[in-house]
């Protein structure tokens, strides 16, 4: 099982990737960047990624329809489903411009779960199927800890 340098090494094996990192949604702290980050900076691509993802997560708008929470709190707009402490109910988010994607896969663990394979990827290089199905395998692989 491998553990974050790993996994993101593996990442950048992916045809089009350009960077890579794991990061914490609730802080928007990277926990491990390799390659390149947009605009440079890794860690200002990882909070901004970080805002992106809690906006994902928190919202019960892209939760799976069985787990809302049917009570008052549901009412706020936020996600109070019942298995937000192990699994976000979010699996990723895909954003793309001209000339690149960026895949966001959440990863579960048997904490928190509130962190978040990013890679970037070239557009034309890239196979946007393939690195989603990849992501899913190493977040599923991933030792934290």
């Amino acid at each position: 099982m491998p553990g974050i340098d790993e996994c993101l090494l593996e990442a950048m094996r992916l045809p089009g990737a350009r960077g890579a990192a794991l990061v914490d949604w609730t802080s928007g702290l990277a926990l491990g960047t390799v390659g390149e980050s947009p605009g440079g900076d890794p860690e200002t691509m990882a909070a901004e990624a970080a805002e992106l993802a809690r906006l994902a997560v928190e919202h019960r708008a892209f939760a799976p329809e069985e787990e809302y929470d049917t009570g008052a709190a549901a009412d706020t707009g936020e996600f109070t489903g019942g298995r937000l402490e192990r699994d976000p109910p979010v699996e990723d988010l895909i954003i793309s411009n001209r000339d690149s994607y960026h895949v966001l896969r959440f990863v579960t663990t048997s904490f928190d779960s509130s962190v978040f394979l990013h890679l970037w990827l070239a557009r034309a290089e890239g196979n946007l199927a393939l690195a989603r199905i990849r992501l899913g395998e190493m977040a599923g692989r991933l030792v934290l800890g």
